[in-house]
């Protein structure tokens, strides 16, 4: 049976599957990244991460993967197969495609961006379908998008398309990691609610999701702290819808799990918002989690095609990407941000 290999490697842990010719995960297992080894041992998990798929694939199906797509955080190169940056994962300049390849025996590999490759999944197969231009929002650790454009996704000149994450919302706010102050995900990310709801509740272990569950129940000082981050959320999505103009946005990450505790709020704080601005629909991812695994499938089914000549790009149904059964004894992984521009 043909297919390929998808890996999608974030701060915690990485999602991996073998993907058919029509989008099918024929197979998937989950590892930890274990980034407090260090970046040697992070590149060295992945490559051996790879090669036992590769080997499970030639077990099972009888032939070779045609190619493998890896997602990875930070700053890519996909021209050169250059893993550029990333600061969760400690590494730079690391010739990741080349690495792969030749432990992969000569396989072509696609290198690309978690949340770009996450985004031609929903773009192509999942909840941005259909649509023109789309924004894919995921929030999680940190906030980042995806933007396609007219069957694309665009990195941008530099690679620094979409990050969204890093606009600007509460001027002289927090401050953030790139150098900045008040920027989006200091106060709409997963990690930025935990840490309000943390502090509000009294709670240090509380987190996100217990936030969700308390304004469910109508805690007034969860509300407080959840109302925060989606007027925060909503500033920095008009602000990119003013700019890109999108039919949908696609808001993802584990905030989005909170289901309508999130998006019935959000879209009345954007429609409170817009002026001469056209509403976008606002939508709740469709792949879940395994988007960025599938995504990386899809520039893999790609970039086999532009091996064999052919141009015809894998589209399926989401049904058809039901997760197959993950391998005994893996670990749930977490993800973590890439240059380069893939189609859907």
């Amino acid at each position: 049976m043909r297919h390929v290999i998808a890996l999608d490697v974030g701060g915690t842990g990485m999602k991996a599957a073998l993907v058919g010719s029509d989008g099918t995960l024929l197979h998937e297992a989950r590892r930890a990244t274990g980034r407090e080894r260090g970046p040697e041992a992070v590149i060295e998990t992945i490559v051996d991460f790879a090669a036992e798929l590769r080997a499970v694939g030639e077990e099972r199906f009888g032939t070779a993967a045609e190619a493998a797509g890896v997602a990875v955080p930070g700053i890519v190169d996909a021209e050169n197969g250059i893993a550029v940056y990333a600061a969760n994962l400690g590494w730079r300049d690391v010739p990741l495609r080349d690495l792969l390849s030749a432990r992969l025996g000569g396989v072509p590999v696609a290198l690309g961006h978690d949340v770009r490759t996450g985004g031609l999944a929903e773009g192509r197969i999942g909840a941005g379908k259909g649509a023109g231009r789309f924004l894919f929002v995921p929030l999680g650790t940190g906030i980042a998008g995806a933007i396609g454009i007219e069957g694309r996704i665009e990195a941008g000149a530099h690679g620094c398309a979409g990050e969204i994450g890093h606009v600007v919302v509460r001027h002289g706010g927090t401050e953030c990691g790139c150098g900045q102050r008040g920027c989006l995900e200091r106060y709409a990310s997963a990690s930025a609610v935990t840490l309000a709801w943390a502090g509000a509740s009294g709670d240090p272990d509380a987190d996100a999701a217990d936030c969700a569950k308390a304004v469910e129940s109508g805690d007034p000082r969860a509300v407080r702290v959840w109302q925060d981050a989606v007027d925060a959320l909503a500033d920095g999505l008009v602000m990119a819808l003013t700019l890109l103009d999108p039919d949908t946005l696609i808001i993802g990450g584990g905030l989005a799990e909170a289901g309508e505790t999130l998006f019935t709020p959000l879209r009345a704080a954007v429609e409170e918002r817009v002026t001469f601005q056209k509403l976008p629909t606002i939508v709740p991812a469709a792949l879940g989690d395994t988007a960025g695994c599938l995504g990386a499938g899809l520039v893999a089914w790609d970039l086999a095609a532009e091996t064999n000549g052919t141009t015809e790009p894998v589209t399926t149904d989401p049904a058809t990407t039901a997760p197959a059964t993950p391998d005994p004894g893996t670990t749930d992984p977490g993800n973590g941000h890439d240059t380069t521009e893939v189609r859907a």
